[in-house]
């Protein structure tokens, strides 16, 4: 039988030849342009559209939103609208530049500077400050200087917690992540409102606020750090979503500050790791916070250190193909790093950490595809899973301060090879004496199968050896032996390892139960696989007659047989069927006799009205009498319809449907009528 890669070492291989730690990539241009494709129902979602396009270039996208936007933003460019659609139009005007008249903003900056003053919530303070702030970038005519700023910015202030976070009103006890980036970059916009340089020591304080947010930062084991959300209001907020806050409140306020935060370069590294990590968000909102997140860690360059990303196209290398070590290094958006080396600092083994393989190599630099590579790994790397640790170093000094490198960058690899199978065995032997009974070999990479007899008294041994391809034992993660009987009924069982083979031992007498006592033919397979072994197998060995006792009356009876999804949800088998043979027809004259004789006795009857004399002169000529006179003959028109559309198309069920409703019909209409003729010949008969 061929061999055929395991289901579980395959899909282990599909997820280690994901790349690891990569930047803001063409993939995110062409998610961008997918999830923003629809038109924005909202300004706020207008910005971020705009916003994302801006940041990854996408230009001609940019331009197809701005003309919906422009109209959008001039409505609600208006005193009167929310304080919400108010921000953010004056976001979108930011980048589309639409032509707004200066005395719209005059007003709409009045406004904003007495609502900040009489806000109560940190929402209405955010929205309010933050949009004087896009007024003042917009508009230098336009007098957006808040008088009282040290109260103000007090007031905000005290809407903080001792942890760093802040509350959205002084009336709401529960602090929150997301809240404590809406305030401090309100903070930073109070700052570039203020007419007079704001006190050093309030800055101070905010500045050790945000020191003491980093603190409660949470933290994954690859050094990832992100920032999760306690609060529970009217809108949870997702760990992405209170990040990306915080990203952009803590670099508003040390854009407009002198001096530095004193923020490990580990963490911010670690934010962008975060951010990265999400690979490409499916929901706009969730794309937009990474995307302008990532912004702003690469564009203040004055104020933090821009994060350099060290990336790998893939993690796992094939000695049989011998693969290179690709690494790039680029900032979190993708653009150039500064010139700079990669240094393999050392690579060990995980399962011996204390002995290196390689000790501080440097990667050649191959300048026309901005790799830097490992030409070869070591004659003594075998296969398995390896950690190498990468170091990047800048070949200007002082661009140390600029740029965080991260120290050293640990990083899983996984070197995969071909795995021999040889000096494999199986046995049969008695239980008691260990006498081998039958002996054969297998070739366990070929196809040959064996057959085999036992009976409960016996037992049976297997066993086998794999070796790497510099020779060394290797211990797969995975080695099953199966016996499957003729009924479909599967008994599995791990293959041991005793230090260079692997082996098993049946012994049937101990396993009776568990055979349930079936006997009969049972076929032989082994499955081996690794995430490492190339060439992971499930094999048929052969097939073992055995002989069990008979089952005793109170012994486990077999499971019934799996059901086959196939025979139970597939196709059903086609139905034919054979409809009788319409019968003989008479011929067309005698037909045509039988619908004259059909229609003789209307004739008759037509025929006898005239003979009889009838006529319309007893008919009623009052109204009401008319009109009910006039319904009952509709009625028994009515019922001769209904014959004729019984003959032509309807059913019996139909018919006698219409015809309950319309005989109701007329025996209201006809007793109607027939009162009114009774009356009248009474009433005759007495004159």
């Amino acid at each position: 039988m061929a061999t055929q890669v395991t289901l579980v070492a395959s899909a282990f291989l599909l997820v280690l030849f994901l790349p690891f730690s990569t930047s803001i990539s063409h993939s995110h241009r062409s998610a961008a342009i997918n999830l923003f494709a629809t038109s924005p129902a909202s300004l706020e979602d207008a910005y971020e559209a705009l916003r994302v396009f801006e940041i990854l270039g996408l230009e001609e996208k940019k331009t197809h939103v701005s003309g919906d936007a422009c109209q959008k933003v001039l409505e609600n460019l208006d005193s009167a609208s929310p304080l919400k659609d108010l921000f953010y139009a004056l976001k979108v005007n930011s980048i589309v530049k639409c032509n707004v008249n200066s005395n719209a903003l005059k007003d709409i900056a009045s406004r904003l500077k007495a609502t900040v003053h009489d806000a109560s919530t940190l929402l209405d303070i955010y929205y309010s400050i933050g949009g004087l702030v896009l007024i003042k970038d917009q508009d230098f005519n336009v007098d957006e200087y808040l008088p009282d700023v040290d109260r103000l910015f007090q007031s905000i202030k005290a809407l903080g917690q001792s942890d760093g976070r802040w509350r959205y009103s002084s009336d709401n006890p529960e602090s929150s992540t997301y809240a404590a980036g809406l305030a401090i970059e309100a903070l930073a916009g109070v700052i570039s409102l203020a007419s007079s340089e704001i006190d050093q020591s309030k800055v101070n304080i905010v500045k050790n606020g945000i020191v003491k947010l980093f603190d409660v930062i949470e933290k994954y084991d690859d050094g990832t750090f992100y920032f999760d959300e306690k609060f529970v209001g009217e809108e949870q907020r997702s760990s992405l979503s209170a990040t990306s806050s915080v990203v952009r409140g803590f670099t508003s306020f040390a854009a407009v500050t002198s001096g530095e935060i004193n923020l490990p370069e580990d963490k911010i590294l670690g934010l962008a790791k975060f951010f990265l990590g999400i690979g490409i968000p499916g929901d706009a909102k969730d794309f937009f916070d990474q995307v302008e997140s990532l912004a702003f860690l690469e564009t203040n360059r004055q104020v933090i250190s821009i994060p350099l990303i060290l990336s790998l196209p893939e993690t796992v290398y094939s000695l049989t193909k011998k693969g290179q070590v690709k690494v790039k290094v680029n900032t979190v958006l993708g653009s150039a790093a500064p010139p700079l080396i990669v240094k393999l600092a050392h690579a060990f083994s995980t399962g011996a950490k204390d002995s290196a393989i390689i000790d501080s190599k440097e990667l050649q630099y191959d300048q026309e595809s901005g790799f830097h590579v490992l030409d070869a790994f070591p004659k003594n790397m075998d296969v398995g899973t390896y950690v190498f640790v990468f170091e990047i170093m800048l070949h200007d000094s002082g661009s140390d301060k600029v740029y965080a490198t991260g120290g050293q960058i640990p990083v899983p690899i996984y070197v995969t090879g071909f795995i021999k199978a040889n000096n494999a065995e199986i046995t049969v032997a008695d239980s008691d004496l260990g006498r081998a009974q039958t002996q054969k070999k297998l070739d366990v990479a070929g196809n040959d199968v064996v057959s085999l007899s036992a009976n409960h008294l016996q037992k049976l041994k297997f066993s086998f050896q794999l070796t790497t391809p510099h020779g060394h034992v290797f211990k797969p993660q995975q080695a099953f032996f199966k016996l499957r009987h003729e009924t479909k009924v599967e008994h599995i069982f791990v293959v041991g390892n005793t230090g260079k083979k692997f082996e098993i031992i049946l012994d049937f007498l101990g396993l009776v139960e568990k055979l349930f006592y079936l006997s009969g033919r049972y076929d032989i397979e082994l499955t081996v696989g690794d995430a490492v072994m190339e060439n992971s197998f499930l094999r048929l060995l052969g097939h073992l007659d055995l002989d069990l006792p008979k089952a005793p009356q109170k012994a486990a009876r077999p499971p019934p047989p799996p059901v086959d999804p196939y025979s139970r949800y597939g196709p059903k088998e086609e139905i034919t069927h054979l409809f009788r043979a319409p019968e003989k027809k008479p011929p067309q004259n005698l037909s045509l006799i039988f619908l004259g004789l059909i229609l003789l006795p209307s004739i008759v009857f037509l025929v006898g009205l005239l003979r009889l004399g009838a006529n319309l002169k007893n008919f009623p000529s009052s109204t009401v009498p008319a009109t009910f006179g006039i319904l009952f003959h509709v009625g028994i028109a009515g019922v001769l319809l209904l014959y004729v559309l019984f003959w032509l198309k309807l059913d019996l069920f139909t018919t006698l449907k219409a015809f309950g409703l319309l005989g109701a019909f007329l025996m209201f209409v006809g007793h109607r009528i027939l009162s009114h003729v009774a009356f009248t010949s009474t009433k005759l008969k007495a004159a």
